[in-house]
């Protein structure tokens, strides 16, 4: 059966993150994309000139209307925005209660604007992080959900995805894939940790630029991939895998100037493919 998932994000025109960028990577990887639409941004490789809120109660609307009709096999958040909507979000999705939700928790874009009011923070903390069945923060972010600095090497990236697991709720599989990319060097090394097992997912640092809306691209591959997979170690794996080819045939398109997006459709474009 082909899944059907959810991404409930923002709008990014340039396309390289947000919902554009989710629906990319979930229809690559098999899954039958949708979309509610949290937040509006003017924004283009080389950062945001621009947000407007979408009201908490349409977004609310749009959550409803969608799940009436329509089965959700899995859900990824991003960019929320406001207090308001964050807290709409977790209220609706508390009501519908989605088997798989992947919580990416969006605070900065890569051009370092902020995506998400302070104010919003502790509300993601309350309502939203403990209902997620997965949350995919960079270390930035987890220092943010912590109240404390970002880990620096992987013993504190272990410790941090053991008090982030304690974020979420107790009851059924809760994972935390916790991103290393921030870390010094050329080893980007990832931590899968479901307060019982703590997996390390290897890699290697690509150097290029074109890095717009890679947590954007994961977090949308697991929910593509999690309602597929036997297991969340899998998914985990495929996901990384799929992103890594991703940014490593990134040069391949040409789009904009500024931190370039990611290529979605690396798997599917090409050669003999092309029309």
């Amino acid at each position: 059966m082909i899944p059907n998932t959810l991404t409930i994000a923002g709008v990014d025109p340039s396309g390289g993150a947000g919902i554009l960028a989710d629906i990319k990577a979930m229809s690559a990887l098999g899954a039958y994309g949708t979309a509610v639409v949290a937040a509006l941004t003017a924004q283009n490789t080389q950062g945001v000139t621009g947000i407007s809120a979408v009201p908490a109660d349409f977004v609310a609307a749009q959550i409803d209307t969608l799940f009436a009709d329509v089965r959700i096999d899995a859900v990824k958040i991003g960019m929320l925005g406001q207090q308001a909507v964050t807290r709409a979000v977790a209220d609706r999705l508390e009501h519908w209660k989605p088997k798989h939700i992947v919580l990416d928790p969006v605070m900065i874009a890569k051009s370092g604007d902020a995506l998400l009011e302070r104010s919003a923070v502790d509300e993601l903390r309350e309502s939203l992080v403990p209902q997620s069945t997965m949350i995919t923060p960079n270390l930035p972010e987890a220092g943010v959900l912590l109240d404390s600095r970002p880990a620096e090497n992987l013993k504190e990236m272990r410790r941090a995805a053991e008090r982030l697991r304690r974020l979420l709720a107790d009851d059924g599989q809760r994972w935390v894939f916790l991103k290393g990319g921030h870390l010094p060097g050329n080893d980007t090394i990832d931590v899968l940790h479901d307060g019982d097992q703590m997996l390390e997912l290897p890699g290697t640092r690509i150097h290029t630029r074109n890095t717009h809306g890679t947590g954007c691209t994961l977090s949308a591959a697991l929910a593509a991939l999690l309602p597929q997979c036997a297991d969340v170690p899998e998914a985990a794996q495929r996901a990384k895998a799929y992103l890594v080819e991703a940014i490593a045939r990134s040069g391949e398109l040409e789009v904009g100037s500024g931190h370039g997006p990611v290529h979605h459709f690396h798997a599917l474009w090409g050669g003999t493919n092309r029309l």
